[in-house]
């Protein structure tokens, strides 16, 4: 027979871990640049945006629309490798359930 505390327990286990696992992640970064490191992302595992880094080489007016495809390449590497660390680290405590967190597609 199934004993219903125990998964109850064992419920609010893992809720509790996924909790601290949000707290972790929003401590840890990833980055991601592009056009050789000219334009980088900071992203962290709670897939927020930390910081910009554009270099000065590539800020020229009649290039802008370059400058803006590297920033949007390297902001949407730094999301998904935010969202690959975040599933990374939910794998740890899910045990293969396939979780995912919540705010996380």
């Amino acid at each position: 027979m199934v004993d219903m505390g125990k998964i109850m327990k064992q419920a609010r286990q893992l809720q509790e871990k996924m909790a601290k696992l949000q707290e972790e992640l929003a401590k840890q970064t990833v980055e991601a640049s592009t056009g050789g490191g000219m334009v980088k992302v900071v992203a962290n595992g709670k897939r927020e945006i930390q910081s910009i880094e554009i270099s000065r080489e590539v800020v020229n007016p009649d290039e802008i629309e370059m400058l803006q495809d590297l920033t949007l390449a390297a902001v949407n590497e730094a999301l998904r490798k935010a969202e690959e660390l975040a599933t990374n680290e939910m794998s740890k405590i899910a045990g293969g359930l396939n979780l995912k967190l919540p705010g996380m597609p």
